[in-house]
C-alpha cells in the first residue's frame, strides 16, 4: 500500500515536471512566434516598397508611339514588359 502511494507520488512529481517543461517550451515558442511575425511584417513592407519602386521604374520605360501595347504587332516582348508593369503596379 505504501509503495502504491510512493508510485503515485512519483508519477505526480513527473507530471508536475513535465507540465513545467511544457510551460517553458510554450513561452519560448510564443516569443519565437512574436519575433517571426515581426520579421514577416518587415519583409512584407520591404516587398511592398520594392514593388512600388519596380512599378515606378517600369512606368518610366518609354513606349514607342508606333507600337501600341497589346496590338500584336512588332515586338511581343514589349507587350510582355507592359503586362509585367501592370502586374507589379497592383
Amino acid at each position: 500500500m505504501i509503495s502504491e502511494f510512493q508510485d503515485l507520488s512519483l508519477k505526480i512529481d513527473q507530471l508536475a515536471e513535465l507540465t513545467a517543461a511544457l510551460r517553458r517550451e510554450n513561452a519560448e515558442l510564443r516569443q519565437t512566434n512574436v519575433q517571426l511575425a515581426a520579421d514577416n511584417a518587415q519583409h512584407r513592407q520591404r516587398l511592398a516598397e520594392a514593388r512600388q519602386r519596380i512599378g515606378a521604374l517600369i512606368a518610366q520605360i518609354p513606349v514607342p508611339a508606333d507600337d501600341e501595347p497589346g496590338d500584336g504587332s512588332a515586338d511581343p516582348a514589349a507587350d510582355h514588359v507592359v503586362a509585367a508593369g501592370a502586374e507589379v503596379a497592383r
